[in-house]
């Protein structure tokens, strides 16, 4: 068995979205090699509701999925397709766009003002890209959470781990998605294929990824990258991109850490980006934005 070593940690930035809204990118609009096949991460989590309700009118989609995660609030969600309904707290929506729709998404926070949830997109391989469109909206109370000896907790939201299948299924990427607690003090070793890019973000607590009985070095105020780093705590709004291996270990700190470790097969297709629609190929974009100035880029109706 080997560990994955971490390969970078970045630090999500401040970026300006739909009407206004105010968020945190852990990764986007890059090369996409390393994340493969997920494109984007945003961490939307947001105590000011100024900062969030003008939300995400009407855009359109085409060529991947969007998997939204909702830890506290609610997101009033709606499509071109007729499609409607209401995210809240611990909810879940996979979202694959396929050959395209039209859709809003406008956050509303909790008693407190709190909007809180992650967003991520993932690629579609060239052969699925002009797919029928379709929803898969799964409550909290759906998502199984198993629990082990020493008191982890891993909410299983995609894929299959420890034995326990997340109810989403039939994505592309065959993506494995957890979110994962594990207890003050304890370290942890999880399973991870090795074929599999994967990354953790940590979002409550913190703590040590790689083997924790490694040397510690030296922390620094820059981002981290390279196979011997990081040794340091990683808290809040941590993202970890880990190279090779089939074992991601944490040691947890004082308040035990909380984050998001997903993983999937890299597609390992040319990625032609623009915005919201990922294609193959410039020609496959151009036609996409021709499709929407003519009023044909839906393809499927309700």
């Amino acid at each position: 068995m080997s560990i994955r070593a971490v390969k970078k940690v970045l630090r999500p930035q401040p970026t300006l979205e739909g009407a206004g809204v105010k968020l945190q990118r852990g990764f986007g609009f890059g090369d996409p090699k390393e994340f493969d096949p997920f494109l984007l991460f945003d961490d939307f989590r947001n105590d000011n509701p100024e900062e969030y309700l003008a939300g995400f009118p009407w855009h359109p989609h085409r060529g991947i999925e969007t998997i939204t995660y909702v830890l506290a609030g609610q997101v009033d969600h709606g499509d071109s397709l007729g499609n409607s309904g209401t995210l809240s707290g611990g909810d879940v929506q996979w979202m694959t766009a396929g050959s395209g729709i039209i859709h809003q998404e406008m956050p509303k926070g909790d008693a407190q003002g709190r909007m809180h949830g992650f967003q991520l997109w993932a690629n579609l391989p060239s052969s699925l890209k002009m797919t029928t469109p379709r929803y898969q909206d799964v409550t909290g109370k759906d998502i199984p959470e198993v629990v082990d000896d020493d008191g982890t907790r891993v909410r299983v939201v995609c894929g299959n781990f420890w034995g326990t299948a997340g109810p989403v299924d039939g994505i592309a990427a065959d993506p494995i998605y957890l979110d994962v607690s594990v207890p003050p003090g304890k370290r942890k070793t999880l399973p991870v294929e090795t074929t599999r890019h994967a990354f953790a973000y940590v979002f409550a607590g913190s703590g040590t990824f790689r083997n924790a009985s490694d040397p510690k070095a030296v922390k620094t105020d820059a981002v981290a990258s390279g196979a011997g780093l990081p040794a340091e705590d990683l808290g809040n709004r941590s993202l970890l991109l880990f190279d090779r291996g089939d074992e991601v270990t944490v040691q947890a700190g004082e308040q035990g850490i909380r984050f998001l470790l997903v993983s999937g097969k890299p597609i390992e297709e040319p990625v032609a980006w623009y915005g919201p629609i990922v294609m193959n190929t410039e020609e496959e974009l151009r036609l996409a934005v021709a499709e929407m100035r003519a009023g044909t880029f839906i393809k499927h109706g309700k």
